[in-house]
């Protein structure tokens, strides 16, 4: 078995053990494996071990890496990080997710430039959560408002949030910051009932993620290695 391999069957049983210890089933967590910087070849042994949903942070290095791996059949591939109006056609073009919708300009873009007879881009409202000021993220005051503007758009289906807050210095800290993401989630969600989604947790908050309901955990270091 590879470094790569034995790292994800690691992960794999932290998200286990965390859906034991907080009574949720482990089927209800989806693992993104965070590749960006890591070679398409990192990407390969991930997938030969198992996993399939990928999330870069790089528009650029990302459409490389789809391009690359197109001969893997089932693989998913996510966009995380911040996108710019120049660059939505690529990740209209290549992805299968987006988690950083932040303003309806953007969505309304990767809704128009999704190539015919592709299936609709699914998408996540990214939340400034806790108001970091170098965060990217539409106000949680906003969310409203722009999640019923994005449902509107054909081409893409809104599954729900993403939240990447502040390092908090404890589990008590990190918990109270998710759990206000999880009940902004779930008040979307009475007005929009299709939502599943709440894309929140990275390595160091994984067990409160868990704990307050995140549906999908975005993991790099932990699987792949230190960056570079």
């Amino acid at each position: 078995m590879s470094m790569i391999s034995d790292n994800l069957a690691s992960v794999n049983a932290q998200i286990h053990a965390a859906c034991e210890e907080f009574g949720r089933k482990p089927q209800s967590v989806r693992l993104l494996a965070v590749s960006k910087t890591f070679p398409h070849q990192a990407v390969r042994e991930a997938y030969a071990a198992g996993q399939r949903s990928f999330g870069e942070n790089y528009i650029q290095e990302g459409v490389e890496k789809t391009l690359a791996l197109v001969d893997l059949p089932d693989i998913e591939w996510h966009m995380i990080g911040p996108i710019q109006s120049n660059k939505t056609r690529l990740v209209a073009e290549h992805f299968h997710w987006v988690h950083s919708v932040d303003r309806l300009k953007i969505a309304q873009r990767l809704s128009e430039q999704r190539p015919v007879g592709l299936p609709a881009l699914q998408v996540c409202l990214q939340v400034n959560i806790d108001g970091g000021p170098n965060k990217s993220g539409c106000l949680p005051s906003e969310a409203v408002q722009l999640a019923r503007d994005i449902c509107q758009l054909q081409n893409l289906q809104l599954r729900g949030l993403m939240v990447i807050p502040e390092p908090a210095p404890d589990f008590i800290a990190a918990c109270a910051v998710l759990m206000s993401a999880k009940q902004l989630f779930d008040s979307i969600k009475e007005q929009i009932p299709g939502l599943d989604t709440l894309s929140m947790g990275m390595s160091a908050d994984l067990r409160a993620a868990v704990k307050e309901g995140s549906t999908m955990v975005r993991v790099g270091t932990a699987i792949f290695g230190t960056r570079v």
